[in-house]
């Protein structure tokens, strides 16, 4: 696999994400509005890429040449953000990339953003999602609300993992292009 880097987002990125949006299956797992045009997402990701939220950071995960994904950092607390993080489309599930996506958040949070500790949280239901988490090194911290998946009823399930205890997994931290 090509090394992953994490870049803000360009206009440019908006009509790939939009394109995620007509991927059934992705949407489903992902939350994303089934009713929503293609237009429509490109819309929406004009106005995201164009009008970010003050308190939440969000990244494209480039692969090689490619967008595969994005990484949020969610919050405004001294100290910590809540990570989050998407890969589209769902063909592209299965190969080890939400585990790359992710794992170059919780570099960038430690190493670029100088968090003490980064917080998650998946759908227990979400057997992937969970696993990608506790890969990384998080632990588990507690049940949150009530959810469903894929139509199914679940819960959240929390995790945190501080600075202090990861700096021995991860030494290394990516290179980062456009100037973050």
């Amino acid at each position: 696999m090509d090394e992953l880097r994490l870049r803000p987002l360009r206009p440019a990125d908006g009509p790939g994400f939009a394109a995620w949006g007509l991927d059934r299956r992705f949407c489903e797992v992902a939350g994303w509005r089934l009713d929503r045009s293609l237009a429509g997402h490109e819309a929406h990701w004009r106005w995201v890429i164009a009008e970010p939220k003050a308190d939440h950071l969000r990244l494209a995960a480039v692969l090689g040449e490619e967008v595969v994904g994005y990484v949020d950092f969610a919050g405004s607390e001294v100290g910590w953000r809540e990570l989050g993080y998407v890969v589209g489309p769902s063909a592209r599930w299965g190969r080890g990339v939400g585990g790359a996506v992710a794992r170059a958040g919780v570099e960038y949070g430690f190493g670029v953003l100088a968090l003490r500790e980064i917080r998650a949280e998946a759908l227990d239901a979400n057997v992937a999602s969970v696993r990608i988490l506790q890969s990384l090194g998080m632990t588990e911290t507690g049940r949150g609300e009530d959810d469903s998946f894929l139509g199914e009823p679940s819960f959240y399930r929390r995790f945190r993992l501080s600075k202090a205890s990861a700096d021995g997994t991860y030494a290394r931290v990516h290179k980062l292009a456009g100037g973050v």
